[in-house]
């Protein structure tokens, strides 16, 4: 059964005509109220040179104050109207300055049909081609080519050739294979809802036309499953809300819970508030089971005898959204749905040269880059490539400090090594470990400015500890970059795997239960939070050692600030780095004051 809804995303570069078109569109079909346009006839942006009296078609769609005073499209802008067939069209104006991609990439995850733009009068521009390959990422079923502005190239066919040959050449390297190419003029209504006599040489559909005419088509394999979005609850039942997806639920069809495997059989499924036999592919859905099971958000039901090839292992496409970069080894929050774990990309594979299309080796992302990645995560996940399934493909990043999201994410395959390992279990315990040893297992994490004094500290409390009879051990920063660490550099990237490591060997010498001193300049928030993280059972102290950057360059014990002031550190912290203050530590220490004083703060510490 097809969608009553088709969703159109607008895409191109600033200025091609993008506002202007769907505007006329709009007025063209009488989708919009007649006072409304007639508030576009009087109505001018600054710098406008349409006439007086007549409509302003983009400003139909240009809905944000800001960006009428601009004279760009900020924000997407959604616009509806209905089709000849009975289906709703839902239009989404994207925005094209480059700075405003992460707000096109959105709306194209969830586009059935993008029509990209191509200004006449200016040629295929980078943009152009990095919307084009986020809609091909993000799986749009067809993608009209619209080579607007013909009227200001004299209705040019070789103009239009030319430029539709290069666009084509990149949508076929990209694999997209249902494109429909339409010569037009927004501004003069040519090919958008009438025909033209214009453009003799062009016989095919009108924008209108091409629109519906496309049919939606699903790939159902009858592995029928539902994430659970919402447990719902009432006097009379407990349900399960969600989407169906891959195939179809009944009355009566035995059901399994992933990922606890509890078995029941479907006694009702409402949509809505109609009670209905059967919710077919792409229907929200409340199934309730007999028995009741203890299922909840995130948990996916799926028919009895079918398998959920969780991962925690995988390759993803990325489009980075964040001003900052994205650093591998650093731990983000990944969203799948209502599915949620910790992950960390541990490699950048490469990014996509928008341009020619070549995959180049890469460290790192930037904003609005796209490159190909490996994700671990803490816990298996139940994706599906996202070729086969948006709804369980897709996935965002979302930075686990700010909460805000960073990345957007399409599952491409699971990898071997991650079903192949497994945790073994020992018998003796950490708290058996640390009881032999008359103790418990803590971490210490010294973290500050390079001469702060967090070496100093962390020999002094290592011999206190020593002659109290504890088992202590100090990770150096200095020291691990000799070994476990020496092939790593100073930027951020290779800081949060520093970080990451460090954590990691943490984690081991404290399950063995020991006390463990960590001195490391760990300058940036989000990696020692990852570290942090790493400790649910074991007890971490994060300790801030405060001396200023000025005492810290004339202790300068290593020669490291003088080397920075010649420019022979660039990435130094302090100097060619920042370094971010611990927002919360438990204890922050005065770098200036008497070393038998810290140490006993550190030690107040450990005994609590």
């Amino acid at each position: 059964m097809e969608k009553a809804i088709v969703r159109l995303l607008t895409c191109g570069s600033v200025d091609d005509g993008k506002s202007t078109l769907i505007g006329r569109l709009l007025v063209e079909t009488d989708s919009v109220p007649h006072d409304t346009i007639d508030s576009t006839r009087t109505m001018r942006r600054s710098g406008s040179t349409i006439p007086a009296g007549e409509i302003d078609f983009s400003l139909l769609t240009d809905g944000l104050e800001a960006e009428r005073e601009q004279g760009i499209t900020i924000d997407v802008a959604y616009r509806s109207m209905t089709l000849l067939d009975g289906k709703r069209l839902i239009i989404s104006d994207a925005p094209g300055h480059e700075q405003y991609t992460r707000n096109m990439a959105v709306a194209a995850s969830r586009a059935d049909i993008a029509l990209i733009l191509v200004d006449a009068t200016k040629g295929v521009r980078t943009q152009t081609l990095r919307h084009l390959t986020i809609c091909s990422l993000m799986g749009v079923s067809r993608i009209v080519i619209a080579i607007n502005k013909l009227d200001a190239v004299d209705y040019s066919q070789k103009i239009y050739d030319q430029i539709l040959a290069e666009v084509q050449k990149a949508a076929q390297r990209l694999g997209v294979t249902d494109t429909q190419p339409i010569p037009m003029s927004a501004l003069a209504g040519d090919n958008v809802v009438h025909r033209t006599e214009m453009m003799p040489w062009y016989s095919g559909p009108t924008l209108l036309e091409a629109i519906q005419g496309w049919k939606r088509t699903e790939v159902i394999n009858d592995a029928a499953r539902l994430r659970i979005q919402i447990v719902s609850r009432a006097t009379d039942f407990r349900g399960l809300a969600g989407t169906v997806v891959n195939g179809d639920f009944e009355v009566g069809d035995a059901v399994e819970i992933f990922p606890s495997g509890q078995k029941a059989k479907i006694s009702q499924i409402l949509s809505g508030n109609t009670e209905v036999k059967r919710a077919i592919n792409s229907l929200a859905a409340t199934l309730v089971l007999e028995p009741e099971v203890d299922a909840t958000r995130g948990d996916i039901v799926l028919k009895a005898g079918q398998s959920v090839d969780a991962t925690d292992r995988f390759t993803a496409n990325i489009v980075w959204l964040s001003e900052d970069e994205l650093i591998h080894s650093r731990s983000y929050l990944l969203i799948a749905g209502s599915s949620q774990s910790p992950a960390v990309v541990t490699k950048i594979r490469h990014k996509f040269e928008i341009n020619s299309g070549v995959e180049e080796a890469a460290n790192s992302l930037k904003m609005n880059e796209i490159g190909s990645v490996e994700i671990a995560t803490d816990s298996a996940l139940a994706l599906l490539p996202y070729k086969d399934s948006r709804l369980f493909g897709n996935f965002i990043l979302v930075d686990r400090l700010t909460m805000r999201t960073v990345g957007a994410g399409m599952f491409d395959h699971s990898l071997r090594r991650g079903s192949n390992i497994h945790h073994q279990d020992y018998e003796i315990t950490q708290t058996e470990r640390a009881l032999a040893k008359a103790q418990s297992a803590q971490v210490i994490w010294l973290t500050g400015l390079s001469g702060s004094g967090k070496s100093t500290i962390a020999n002094a409390l290592e011999k206190k500890l020593f002659i109290q009879g504890k088992h202590a051990y100090v990770l150096d920063g200095d020291n691990l970059r000799l070994g476990l660490n020496k092939d790593l550099g100073f930027t951020p990237g290779d800081r949060a795997e520093n970080v990451r490591r460090v954590a990691e060997v943490s984690k081991i010498l404290s399950d063995a239960g020991l006390i463990v001193i960590v001195a490391l300049v760990s300058p940036f928030e989000a990696d020692r939070r990852e570290a942090k993280a790493l400790f649910t059972e074991t007890k971490f102290h994060e300790v801030f050692v405060n001396t200023p950057v000025d005492i810290c360059q004339a202790r300068d014990p290593k020669g490291l600030y003088a080397k920075a002031s010649r420019g022979e550190i660039p990435n130094f912290t302090g100097v060619g780095q920042d370094y971010e203050v611990p927002t919360d530590p438990e204890l922050v220490l005065d770098g200036t004051a008497e070393l038998e004083v810290n140490v006993n703060k550190v030690l107040s510490l450990i005994s609590e």
